[in-house]
């Protein structure tokens, strides 16, 4: 077995599979909290002609973060108008289409918030297999490909309803993929499946509240766990059995960050019925280290030697001390945000609903912005990073609507 033990994260794989630091498998990347590696000469400044290795028209809609792999990009998207929900393989080099697989067709979940997407959770891959999670025809299904974009298998996670949409991504563990679905109204689930087969090997039936997170491996007081919030409560998992280790009530209702943690704390946020930020001992106890109001309810936060950072759904940006939560410094960018920001090195790079981005300094003295760059008119999807290269899901809205995925480096 091949265990990648790096930083505070972990993802766990079977033989033979090797991840290269420039890979990006999952949402939030290869440790499962924001970080990129090998980062060096990643550009400061980009715009429509500045610092653009190339673009790709895609079709439909999504807000799918890219997942990288190797030499190929791997994304998801929804086609409103015909009713499909696909997976999208590229080029890394080029941004070339070399295959497009429908997933659903027709049966749309009809509802939810206006900036809702069809197609809104993350590609996983594990190096043999792909996987995602689309809402359809009233339930979330899991659905495994191969690298050919050939279907392999596909199992219903749980019965949906829609309240303001869907966009947990599915986390793998050895030889387990774990899918989650929280719903209002009917409750939902979080299972782990044999990643292979598909075989059902265990389930846990949830509260009847909406809930967009998506679990994630953390090694925290020296044991590794898959933590996740929401729905009135922190939990945390054995991904091989579904054994709880711990769970304890303190979340609010609806959170959407994935867990992050400093290796003693995990840190988690939401913002309804209400805004509240918390650090929580990860040893079982239910001990809350500290806690605030804070509005960070879209944006996944990052951790970085002994400060937690935020940018903030209303436009600001946050250092909070991880041990005491004591505020560091705050300032405001601008904008409303809904992709995580991504550290790179000692920068941060964080996007605005308006396609503005923001480089600022991991300095937890006094914040430092070091660049801002503009493209296009939305962004939705976070960041993805992969060596010397950005890549950018962006949204065109001038001579009518399109997406567009930008890698950015120096040619």
């Amino acid at each position: 077995m091949l265990l990648i033990a790096l930083g505070t994260a972990v993802i766990s794989f079977a033989e033979p599979i090797k991840f290269q630091s420039t890979d990006w498998p999952a949402w939030r990347g290869l440790q499962g909290d924001g970080h990129a590696q090998a980062v060096e000469g990643l550009p400061l400044k980009w715009s429509i002609t500045e610092n653009v290795a190339w673009k790709t028209a895609l079709p439909g809609r999504g807000h799918s973060t890219p997942t990288i792999v190797g030499d190929h990009i791997y994304l998801a998207t929804a086609e409103a108008d015909s009713q499909v929900q696909s997976v999208l393989c590229l080029a890394k080099a080029t941004g070339k289409l070399i295959w497009r697989t429908p997933v659903h067709t027709g049966k749309f979940l009809k509802g939810g918030n206006k900036h809702a997407s069809h197609a809104s959770s993350s590609v996983v891959c594990d190096g043999e297999q792909l996987y995602v999670t689309f809402p359809n025809d009233k339930q979330v299904f899991l659905t495994t490909l191969g690298m050919d974009g050939k279907v392999l298998w596909q199992q219903p996670v749980s019965d949906y309803v829609i309240h303001q949409g869907y966009g947990t991504s599915p986390m793998i563990y050895q030889n387990v993929v774990v899918a989650k679905a929280d719903s209002k109204q009917i409750g939902g689930a979080v299972v782990g499946f044999n990643k292979q087969t598909g075989k059902e090997l265990w389930r846990i039936q949830r509260p009847k509240y909406p809930n967009y997170t998506t679990p994630v491996m953390v090694t925290a007081h020296d044991k590794l766990q898959m933590v996740f919030a929401g729905a009135e409560l922190i939990t945390s998992l054995d991904p091989l059995t579904g054994k709880k280790h711990w769970e304890i009530k303190g979340s609010t209702q609806e959170c959407v960050t994935t867990t992050v943690t400093d290796g003693k704390r995990v840190f988690i946020s939401g913002g309804w019925p209400k805004n509240h930020t918390m650090a929580v001992e990860a040893d079982g106890s239910g001990e809350v280290a500290w806690q605030n109001t804070a509005r960070v309810y879209v944006p996944s936060m990052l951790v970085k030697g002994d400060q937690l950072y935020a940018t903030m759904d209303a436009g600001f940006a946050v250092c909070w001390d991880s041990a005491t939560g004591k505020e560091r410094w705050k300032e405001r960018l601008g904008g409303a945000f809904f992709a995580s920001p991504v550290l790179a090195g000692n920068r941060i790079y964080a996007t605005n609903l308006a396609g503005k981005s923001y480089v600022f300094s991991t300095d937890p003295k006094e914040f430092k912005l070091l660049a801002t760059n503009q493209l296009g008119e939305e962004m939705y999807a976070s960041p993805v990073i992969s060596g010397s290269r950005l890549y950018l899901r962006v949204t065109a809205k001038r001579g009518g609507r399109q997406e567009w995925l930008y890698c950015i480096g120096r040619n």
